[in-house]
């Protein structure tokens, strides 16, 4: 019989900036202007099957193994007592989901700072964060005239009305003279791209602007961004761009797709739902998005992974309808999507939790990072500007790394 995990949270004086706290370059984050959580060690870590029924067998999983912990909370705030960070596949059929349980949890939020410690292990010694170097990189599978192929064939079948709207992704490699520590990607992205959440889970390292669902107690939110431009030379430019965004029919209707398709998805999960009654410009350091906050009040025995189950795949990152849209998608992206665009963050005992969807990231393992940036594909969409848009979404990530790929 395995032993009882236990887990104790006290409160603690402010710890300073949590990711230079991640002790090894594996570590685990959820990080948003200084605020979150970080993790290392893992107490457990649970696998998730592939499989239509994915996030109800993801939420049976956590269930049963925090109902055999021995939880001591002196705090009872979201976020305290065990934690299991989760990185979730794009497509449900793909296998590589996974939720960890740290054996150390770091947390800031609200004033408020604690540690949480799940079963007896020795301090884990700090180890020092490596910087990338010598890094070069490579397309995977849709140079940039191949993958203006992939629309023009989307754009093939959008003429066809079969399909709203479509999402493409691509990917790019980079490879390290040294292995990559996600410590260094994090703390870089934590630097420029603040508003965003700074995430960190099994090798899946980014900065997403989109949250897919917090929930805090009974109270669900999500932020729904489609259609981007890229930021000004100067204040002027930059106003110039965002009014532009704002102001084209064919942003408008990509973004009207996505915030309609989540705010009636959210209506049949909720009461009191508010939504935005128009999108507003959410600027970041390299893009500008549309934006959509919509919240509300979850019903009873609803879940945030239910609530992940019924939103997505979402328009942003899919298309509509869904089931053609991911179609086309795995026809068009031979190497799939492994778990970019899919949902990711971090689940309490008590059933909070927030849930992004994984954008602006790489997947590291050892000298290789893979990058992704997808662009949504509609009727008056044109190949060049949608490579330009992915070329824009990749400038996070290499930041990150920070080398230039040209």
């Amino acid at each position: 019989m395995a032993a009882t995990l236990i887990a104790r949270t006290v409160e603690i004086p402010d710890p300073g900036d949590l990711i230079a706290r991640i002790p090894i370059p594996s570590g685990l984050a959820w990080v948003r202007h200084g605020e979150g959580l970080v993790g290392w060690g893992e107490a457990a870590r649970v696998p998730v099957p592939p499989g239509a029924d994915r996030f109800g067998e993801a939420q049976e999983r956590l269930t049963d193994l925090f109902g055999r912990m021995e939880v001591e909370d002196g705090v009872g705030e979201p976020g305290s007592g065990p934690v299991a960070f989760c990185a979730f596949t794009f497509d449900l059929e793909a296998v590589g989901s996974i939720m960890i349980v740290p054996s150390t949890i770091l947390a800031r939020r609200s004033g408020r700072a604690w540690l949480t410690t799940v079963g007896v292990r020795p301090p884990t010694p700090a180890m020092p964060v490596r910087s990338p170097a010598g890094v070069t990189y490579e397309d995977d599978y849709a140079g940039a005239v191949d993958w203006m192929r992939c629309v023009e064939k989307a754009l093939a079948v959008l003429g066809g009305g079969r399909l709203g709207k479509v999402v493409l992704a691509r990917s790019l490699s980079a490879f390290a003279a040294e292995p990559f520590d996600a410590r260094a990607l994090l703390r870089r992205l934590a630097g420029r791209f603040p508003g965003c959440y700074a995430f960190a889970c099994d090798g899946l390292v980014g900065a997403t602007p989109e949250l897919l669902v917090r929930r805090t107690r009974d109270h669900v939110e999500s932020l729904v961004l489609a259609g981007t431009t890229r930021r000004g030379r100067d204040q002027e430019e930059d106003a110039a761009l965002a009014a532009a965004l704002v102001s084209s029919a064919k942003d408008r209707a990509e973004h009207a797709h996505a915030a309609d398709s989540v705010r009636n998805t959210l209506q049949k999960l909720c009461a009191d739902l508010h939504a935005d009654a128009d999108p507003h410009v959410l600027p970041l350091a390299n893009v500008q998005h549309l934006a959509t906050a919509i919240s509300g009040r979850l019903s009873a025995r609803r879940g945030i992974l239910d609530v992940a189950a019924a939103l997505h795949p979402t328009p942003a990152v899919c298309g509509t309808p869904p089931g053609p849209a991911m179609e086309l998608i795995r026809e068009l992206e031979p190497a799939g999507r492994n778990r970019y665009a899919g949902p990711v963050g971090w689940l309490d005992a008590a059933g909070n939790g927030e849930l992004g969807i994984a954008l602006r990231c790489a997947e590291v393992s050892g000298h290789q990072a893979r990058l992704y940036a997808g662009c949504g594909i509609v009727a008056e969409s044109d190949p060049a500007a949608e490579l330009a848009e992915t070329r824009l979404k990749f400038e996070a990530m290499q930041y990150a790394i920070g080398a230039d790929p040209r």
